[in-house]
């Protein structure tokens, strides 16, 4: 114990001094992306015999079928495809053993397995990864929107009820912003970018780490540093689950949905400045959104969003609370940033 202490002491010291160091937007990304991808073959080189376990199906009409899949190397998703078409592009979340579980993190031991969809009759849990999901996507958005001479610190994701009417990311943007406050036209241009990631149809691939390897992803991020910290010591394991869509990595309070395809109607509906806080001016970006298997009429869609430009409050010191499973809440005074967000 005493050894993982100053383990993670010398790296947040070794992280502190590498975030001095000022990168471009696309360099944080792609060394975050090569730490992830050096993880990520480490781990599955820890499997190197093809090693068979037994998947037992919990899903109506295919009760009790048993598929035979690799140990650490198949997925939920890898099962799906064994069944049909249907259950590959339908289902967001998985069921192991009973416990959440992304469709995209490797199955290690024998273990009963539910697909989970929009359609099923209790959708709690599906939307709760989603509305994750969908404000992980727009923190996405937001590191990629703004000139590269511009920085973009993500805070750590809300958990808020999809009752609230928005998802919502935390940001803070470089102190050059300050005075910004985005109009129509930036909103839209975000909306764009998050459509663009959708069209893309990206895994959100999850990695269960160490706190030296998160701590060496986000060491351009001491915000970052002390989130990874704080995760890892309420964790049973002592780890911490980082998930990456294309380049971009990121920590969540829950598992991710699926792929960002899964979402259809999206739409980035305001920032709020929320005032100064610990790293600077503190700002809420928040968004609606709808999943393939769902539409709203565009006179429905209408008043979902005026609710979704109202500022979500959310309570101080709140963590991972239950999402419920309908859809609300976010409003911005407009004027024109001095640099709105490129396309």
């Amino acid at each position: 114990m005493a050894c993982r202490t100053i383990c993670q002491l010398l790296q947040r010291r070794l992280a502190s001094s590498a975030a001095s160091v000022r990168l471009s937007a696309a360099e944080v990304r792609g060394q975050r992306s090569a730490v992830f991808s050096r993880e990520q073959a480490r781990q599955r080189s820890l499997y190197p015999r093809t090693e068979k376990i037994e998947v037992t199906l919990q899903i109506p009409g295919l009760q009790g079928t048993l598929l035979v899949m690799n140990k650490g190397l198949s997925t939920p998703h890898s099962c799906a495809r064994h069944l049909t078409e249907w259950y590959v592009t339908s289902s967001a979340l998985a069921l192991v053993d009973g416990k959440p579980w992304s469709l995209h993190q490797p199955l290690t031991q024998s273990c009963s397995l539910s697909l989970l969809t929009f359609k099923d009759t209790d959708p709690l849990l599906v939307n709760q990864a989603y509305w994750r999901s969908c404000a992980a996507l727009l923190g996405q958005v937001l590191q990629d929107a703004f000139k590269e001479d511009f920085s973009v610190e993500l805070l750590r994701l809300p958990e808020v009820l999809v009752t609230s009417g928005a998802f919502c990311c935390d940001v803070v943007l470089d102190p050059q912003l300050d005075a910004w406050s985005p109009s129509e036209e930036s909103l839209r241009s975000l909306t764009r970018g998050a459509q663009q990631l959708i069209h893309r149809d990206l895994p959100w691939e999850p990695l269960e780490v160490a706190p030296p390897v998160a701590l060496e992803v986000f060491s351009h991020s001491r915000c970052k540093q002390e989130e990874v910290e704080e995760k890892s010591a309420q964790s049973p394991k002592g780890t911490v689950i980082l998930y990456r869509c294309g380049d971009h990595v990121l920590l969540s309070g829950g598992p991710l949905a699926a792929r960002t395809g899964l979402c259809s109607q999206y739409e980035v509906t305001a920032i709020h400045p929320l005032g100064e806080g610990k790293w600077g001016l503190h700002r809420r970006a928040q968004g609606l959104s709808l999943p393939l298997q769902q539409q709203a009429h565009h006179t429905v869609w209408r008043k979902l969003r005026s609710r979704a430009e109202k500022l979500v409050e959310v309570p101080t010191g709140s963590t991972n609370e239950a999402i419920s499973d309908t859809l609300t809440r976010p409003s911005a005074p407009e004027q024109t940033p001095p640099h709105t967000p490129q396309q």
